[in-house]
């Protein structure tokens, strides 16, 4: 089927999530933000975003829905083999096609199953029948295929609901036929990475720059946990509007100084990886309340053994005392969440490992732990080498998992800051 540019003056795009277990709360929808992103950056708005369950009265409804208020519908989910998989009948009943089989898809199939020993089930079979009137997407990561209907000037795109699959699909095949198939509003984009400061002191910071923004040009903060990414945008082309986008970029680095440490989206744990190549300088860790999570975050990162040398989970007292040296004195007069103890785990993790720098934090998670004068959310962090450390207190949330990537965060900022300031 031939891929003819359509100019639409205002593109919009529904998605369509399927499945009980997203209704239900089983699964957490990360696909549609992650299009949501897509699209955002080829300057196309998300005009609705729909979640149905695995029922094919529903499924009709949402793509009439979806129809009539959008020229790119994205559907993902419910392309599995067993029985409360309906997308793709539901959709071969909704374009009055029908189901054939693609030899090409069953032979890569058996083949896949074959390589591993597993047996071939009928029910793999169904996964091989591709509805008649439609493109067929292979999924290489995958046995349910990704499908490409075209009706009334509308594009149906169906992908599998298991989200690497779909990101797959998404970056090698449908945006790149949706790129050919439509003409994309041009757009300017200019990305800033923040850190050691939240959404709120920001935004105070830029009121006067926000005020005096030209009106084509918009600002969008955009926060994660312990890390805030500023992105301005401007619809157009040609080097005039590049120059003004770079000169607002300019203007928010004077503003916001060390609190920028990247220009595009790039994540802490990479930019440390470069700060520490760049010295050709190693890292290590002593994490209590994190548990590794910052270990995780810098292992991440391909190519990270060239720079960090391990880490030690010192939960409990007794690993702190016997891996890391802390003194006995130290836990039992002032506890393991205190500027004395990150210190001594910081001196301990360097002399254990040698490594030019290192971090050690000490703090509550929550939800239990807590005592009057350290609530849930105090953490203390020690950065530094052997000859300086600095120690640090912060108090954050009251939910574990948001402290645990908040500390981490929080961690990694205070050493780019430590190695900016040349220590």
């Amino acid at each position: 089927m031939p891929l003819n540019k359509q100019l639409v003056m205002h593109i919009k795009v529904t998605v369509i999530t399927i499945g009980d277990e997203i209704l239900i709360g089983q699964t957490i929808d990360t696909n549609s933000s992650w299009i949501g992103r897509q699209f955002t950056a080829m300057g196309v708005r998300v005009n609705e975003i729909i979640t149905c369950g695995d029922n094919a009265a529903q499924i009709k409804d949402a793509l009439d829905r979806a129809k009539a208020r959008s020229q790119i519908i994205l559907i993902t989910g419910g392309l599995g083999p067993t029985k409360d998989d309906v997308t793709k009948n539901t959709l071969v009943e909704y374009f009055n096609t029908e189901l054939v089989l693609n030899e090409e898809v069953w032979e890569r199939m058996k083949q896949y199953f074959e390589k591993y020993g597993k047996p071939v089930l009928e029910m793999n079979r169904s996964q091989a029948m591709i509805p008649k009137d439609a493109i067929m997407l292979p999924n290489m990561r995958g046995t349910a295929q990704g499908t490409w209907f075209e009706r009334d000037g509308a594009v149906f795109v169906s992908m599998p609901g298991v989200p690497h699959e779909m990101k797959h699909l998404m970056e090698t095949q449908v945006l790149p036929r949706l790129k050919k198939r439509f003409s994309f509003p041009k757009i300017v984009q200019a990305v800033l990475m923040t850190s050691g400061a939240g959404e709120s002191y920001i935004a105070n910071k830029l009121s006067t720059f926000e005020e005096q923004l030209p009106s084509h040009i918009k600002l969008a903060y955009l926060p994660e946990l312990g890390v805030l990414k500023l992105r301005l945008t401007a619809n157009g082309e040609g080097e005039e509007i590049i120059t003004e986008v770079g000169k607002q970029k300019e203007e928010l680095k004077r503003i916001l100084t060390h609190y920028v440490y990247a220009e595009g989206e790039e994540k802490l744990e990479v930019h440390i990886g470069k700060l520490l190549l760049e010295e050709k300088a190693t890292l290590s860790c002593a994490e209590s309340c994190t548990g590794g999570y910052i270990s995780h975050l810098l292992t991440s990162v391909a190519g990270s053994s060239a720079y960090f040398e391990g880490s030690v989970i010192s939960y409990s007292y007794d690993i702190k005392q016997k891996l890391l040296g802390v003194n006995p004195n130290t836990l039992n007069s002032v506890g393991a969440v205190s500027k004395e103890c990150v210190e001594e785990m910081l001196h301990g993790l360097l002399q254990a490992t040698g490594t030019t720098y290192g971090i050690a934090v000490s703090g509550i998670a929550g939800p239990s732990g807590a005592t009057p004068d350290k609530p849930v959310g105090t953490v203390w962090i020690a950065v530094g080498t052997k000859n300086k450390i600095l120690a640090k207190s912060f108090h954050f949330f009251p939910t574990r998992m948001e402290n645990i990537q908040v500390f981490s965060n929080a961690a990694l900022n205070m050493l780019r800051l430590f190695i900016a300031e040349g220590n």
